[in-house]
């Protein structure tokens, strides 16, 4: 398994865009292949930096992933959005593996 993390930096005047963009997601992503972890908008601190991660079990799988996004209506308008609406500056996406597995179980207070 590995982890795609994905860093945004948006534009500070249009989270509400970045948000809409990122809920679309949450439907598209899982429907193609992999198994989304959640899209991050700003909260507190930084403005202009934002997140989406999701696991997918190896780079053939992401391969097929991203060639179903191709052929997928959804995905196409939410690119289409994004790009309309200028709210992405910059993209950069990263592959990660757990190397933490199997964690301890949480303690209670």
């Amino acid at each position: 398994m590995i982890t795609c993390f994905i860093r945004y930096r948006i534009d500070p005047f249009k989270q509400e865009a970045f948000a809409e963009y990122g809920k679309a997601w949450g439907q598209i992503i899982p429907r193609n292949g992999a198994d989304l972890i959640g899209y991050f908008a700003p909260h507190e601190g930084s403005l202009t930096t934002a997140y989406g991660i999701y696991n997918i079990e190896n780079l053939a799988a992401y391969e097929a992933y991203r060639k179903s996004l191709a052929a997928d209506p959804l995905a196409q308008a939410n690119h289409d959005f994004s790009r309309k609406e200028r709210f992405i500056l910059q993209e950069d996406r990263i592959f990660l593996k757990n190397i933490s597995l199997p964690h301890a179980p949480g303690i209670s207070p």
